[in-house]
């Protein structure tokens, strides 16, 4: 399984993706779930996937592809005019490659995948989108700020419960590793290391893109203090107002 999450500010995106895949408690492996296309100026473009691990490997290779060779490999992403052509683009390679896929083996559900894609182009704002395995998308809006894929549940009631679309880039990102907390505490198949990857509105670049490894002195001291500060706040709710005890 996976967890990744996208989150959509005033101030532009902030993305986290974990690195587990399991088929099984014997079979572990770490993988990168989180891939990014830069063109200086012009425009930063991102994916996090789920899923197949061989239908999302497929598909990343597919646009990594046609991004080496814009000219010869139509379409790519570095080519399309808006991010609302680059969720078609990834949403077909999707429905192409599964397609294949199944036609082989005969089992179209087996080789699911869903995609979080981001990122900003010249001359028009951030966005974020949220692909599915038949390849149709949805857009962030401000009734839904952030996308999630994989093992949402854990996670999922922490961001609802605290999001809000004025939050610096910073506090979002704490936000979203304090959900990846309860997540890995709840969840075997979610696991370290994360990708963390910041996108400021109009920057058209990540101004912050680095891992999260298991020695990560930040994310231990983050994990320590949320569940010392919610042992406080259940202390500090009012008492229920009737004996339990009798």
């Amino acid at each position: 399984m996976t967890y990744c999450v996208g989150m959509m500010l005033e101030d532009g995106l902030v993305l986290v993706s974990d690195t587990r895949t399991n088929s099984g408690v014997d079979n572990v492996s770490t993988f990168r779930k989180m891939f990014s296309w830069h063109v200086p100026g012009d425009r930063i473009i991102t994916v996090m996937t789920a899923g197949n691990l061989a239908t999302t490997q497929a598909v990343v290779s597919q646009l990594e592809e046609r991004a080496k060779a814009p000219a010869e490999r139509h379409p790519s992403i570095l080519e399309a005019p808006t991010m609302f052509q680059v969720a078609r683009i990834v949403g077909q390679a999707i429905r192409d490659t599964i397609a294949e896929s199944s036609g082989q083996q005969g089992d179209q559900g087996t080789f699911g995948a869903s995609i979080i894609l981001a990122g900003q182009i010249k001359g028009i704002p951030p966005r974020l989108f949220m692909v599915y395995p038949e390849g149709n998308f949805i857009e962030a809006s401000p009734e839904t700020p952030f996308f999630q894929i994989g093992e949402t549940k854990y996670g999922r009631p922490i961001v609802v419960r605290a999001y809000r679309p004025d939050m610096t880039l910073e506090e979002a990102l704490r936000l979203i590793l304090v959900s990846f907390d309860s997540t890995l505490r709840a969840n075997l198949s979610v696991g370290l290391p994360l990708d963390i990857q910041v996108i400021p509105k109009d920057a058209l670049r990540a101004t912050h893109d680095r891992r999260i490894e298991e020695s990560d002195k930040y994310f231990r001291e983050l994990s320590t203090n949320w569940g010392t500060s919610l042992r406080a706040a259940l202390a500090a709710l009012p008492p229920y107002p009737e004996s339990v005890s009798d």
